[in-house]
């Protein structure tokens, strides 16, 4: 069993905000050159993708990658449609449940597993303005807790 290092490229914070996410899953993600090699620098961003699926393909769109500065003429569209690869049968149960529990799909990290660039893909359901206002006070909460935890140890 070999020992795979992962290195995350990109997360998407505001997906965590915005979503309660029920499930996740690894998908792999069509890529050019070019594309990799900015991946690489640094020029990935998650902020408002999502992802659909297209007569029984996933595609991730929106994602933006920015143009590699040496790419020249091998460079593509920054927010191009780009294919993810996943098995059938997992398609198949994403879309069954994305049609019917009206849930969406929606990348929450992007990050390379050995050499190959993996996208963690969530399946969300989305947050109201109440649950959003509740997690930020829980998340006060503890902050407070833990500060007069610490307070008490010293």
């Amino acid at each position: 069993m070999e020992k795979t290092a992962l290195k995350t490229i990109a997360d998407n914070r505001k997906a965590r905000h915005d979503y309660f996410i029920l499930e996740s899953y690894e998908a792999g993600i069509e890529l050019t050159g070019t594309e990799v090699k900015s991946i690489r620098d640094g020029g990935l961003n998650l902020k408002d993708s999502w992802i659909s699926i297209d007569n029984g393909e996933l595609f991730i769109k929106q994602m933006h990658i920015s143009p590699y500065e040496k790419g020249n003429i091998f460079n593509k569209d920054p927010l191009r449609t780009r294919k993810l690869l996943m098995h059938k049968r997992e398609i198949m149960k994403l879309l069954g449940q994305v049609k019917q529990d009206g849930l969406t799909l929606i990348p929450i990290s992007v990050y390379f597993k050995g050499s190959r660039v993996k996208v963690q893909v969530g399946l969300c359901k989305g947050k109201k303005q109440h649950d959003k206002r509740d997690a930020m006070a829980q998340r006060d909460a503890k902050r407070t807790i833990d500060r007069e935890l610490k307070m008490r140890n010293r």
